[in-house]
């Protein structure tokens, strides 16, 4: 092949950026950035050192990745700051805990490519329990299902951190996130703005020895189920409203039945305490209403400017060349 040949296939394959969040994984990192470079050989490999106490960032650099720190510490810090940072035309996101299976990243990056799509989530998939503990199984059906609720369709894993994203995506998103919530908040971007998706199966293995999880079960799950309720207020403000209204509207009317009955056998309003509750409480449920109407008009702005922002990149190109 012609040094011009080479030339014009480098200038039209696809720039791939595999970037991976760290926080204490110096027993994990090398056998990532191993696996990473095996399946993608010619992309750039970044690893965002957040804080790391052990030797994390010079296992990293040893083994050949381009090694930068986020100060902030959580996850969501350092997705904004590889997201702002980093230049590419597909990025491949994973943990540098070494569970994902890099060997699916190709198939990922050409499902993305050639059907044009926005993102491509790695559905996790694992047999072994030290891998995908019970508990973190079942907050991810949970939460999984309450995002379908809240957004009328949903992906079968919202917490999996092996993403392949466009460039379109991830130069359109404003990360708002700070920790393990970043996931939620992208799939919900996704999601809102109808991004054309898709989710493999892939496998998800257990953490090297002498590495150990991160993740809380608990306080992290309950951050997310926050994270889920606050954007539901912000992208869904009638429906979030409106469920408030008339929650206190019904239960004016509740309180209110036995004042009118009272009220039609003797005329009179013998309860004035309650009457006067029931009254401000239909007031309030009326300015969760107006409120909604308001918030939504507001909604749909910043929902079209983001749509704008997100038109303003050019497509995801053919994996012809990869």
């Amino acid at each position: 092949m012609s040094e011009e040949v080479v030339a014009a296939v480098m200038m039209d394959r696809p720039r791939v950026a595999v970037i991976l969040p760290c926080y204490n994984e110096e027993a994990a990192i090398a056998q990532t950035i191993r696996s990473f470079r095996e399946a993608l050989p010619h992309a750039d490999i970044y690893v965002y050192d957040n804080n790391s106490g052990d030797r994390t960032r010079e296992i990293a650099e040893a083994a050949g990745a381009v090694v930068r720190t986020e100060r902030m510490q959580g996850k969501g810090y350092v997705v904004r700051r590889m997201f702002a940072d980093v230049d590419a035309d597909v990025y491949v996101m994973a943990d540098g805990d070494a569970t994902y299976d890099a060997s699916a990243a190709p198939l990922m990056v050409r499902r993305l490519l050639e059907d044009q799509l926005d993102m491509v989530v790695g559905a996790r998939a694992s047999e072994i329990d030290a891998a995908y503990r019970r508990g973190h199984r079942l907050g991810n059906v949970m939460l999984t299902g309450i995002l379908a609720r809240m957004f009328g369709r949903s992906f079968s894993d919202i917490l999996s951190g092996y993403r392949v994203f466009s460039r379109r995506f991830v130069k359109s998103f404003p990360v708002l996130s700070e920790g393990f919530e970043i996931e939620t908040e992208i799939s919900v971007h996704a999601l809102e703005l109808k991004m054309p998706v898709a989710e493999l199966r892939t496998a998800y293995g257990a953490r090297p020895e002498g590495s150990a999880s991160k993740l809380s079960t608990y306080r992290d799950g309950w951050r997310i189920l926050k994270t889920m309720i606050n954007l539901y207020r912000i992208e869904r403000p009638i429906a979030f409203f409106g469920a408030i209204g008339g929650m206190l509207a019904l239960i004016a009317v509740v309180l209110s039945v036995p004042l009118f009955i009272t009220f039609f056998e003797t005329g009179l309003v013998p309860r004035v305490p309650t009457a006067i509750l029931c009254t401000g409480l239909v007031l309030i449920a009326v300015l969760n209403g107006f409120s909604g109407l308001i918030l939504d008009t507001v909604t749909r702005g910043r929902r079209e400017m983001k749509r704008l922002a997100y038109l303003a990149h050019a497509a995801p190109r053919s994996a012809s060349a990869l």
